[in-house]
């Protein structure tokens, strides 16, 4: 029988996110303080996303009420950048991007984490965009899933394929 592992994955569900933005976007539209400022959001591609508003402070105003839409659909901060708003026109554009997957110096870094302070006999292999880690008993694996959980890495994880 193989080894007990489990994935270490920072990937975030589309849809939510999409539903995030729907929300905001009505928000955005009913809101008496957002009224007549042209405050926009939606996607512009695959990971990115656009806001726009008439001022830079409505702007900076529909980011932090997307923010808010994104905590309330389980979605970690972490797995959101926004750019600052800057003058297009008349209007002032900010641009989002969704964070998917583990860069390698954060993998490297969350596998020397293991390394490092987990329990012996637990590996970390990179795998792409997501660590696999396994050891020979399942109790070492519970313990570096609540090793990883008190580090911040800047990077929203997630643990999957448990086995």
């Amino acid at each position: 029988m193989a080894d007990p592992s489990f994935d270490v994955v920072s990937k975030v569900d589309r849809q939510e996110v999409t539903n995030a933005i729907n929300q905001a976007g009505k928000e955005l539209s009913t809101r008496f303080d957002f009224r007549g400022t042209g405050a926009e959001i939606d996607w512009t591609g695959e990971e990115t996303i656009s806001i726009q508003a008439e001022t830079e402070e409505r702007c900076l105003a529909a980011i932090e009420v997307f923010k808010e839409k994104l905590i309330k659909r389980n979605i970690s901060l972490k797995a959101f950048e926004a750019d600052e708003p800057k003058p297009s026109g008349k209007i002032y554009k900010a641009g989002g991007k969704i964070l998917q997957g583990i860069a390698t110096d954060k993998a490297k870094e969350i596998a020397k984490a293991v390394r490092d302070e987990g329990p012996k006999g637990v590996q970390a292999q990179i795998q792409g965009d997501q660590l696999r880690v396994s050891g020979k008993k399942k109790d070492h694996l519970q313990d570096v899933i609540s090793l990883l959980k008190t580090k911040d890495f800047g990077i929203a994880l997630q643990f999957t394929n448990y086995r």
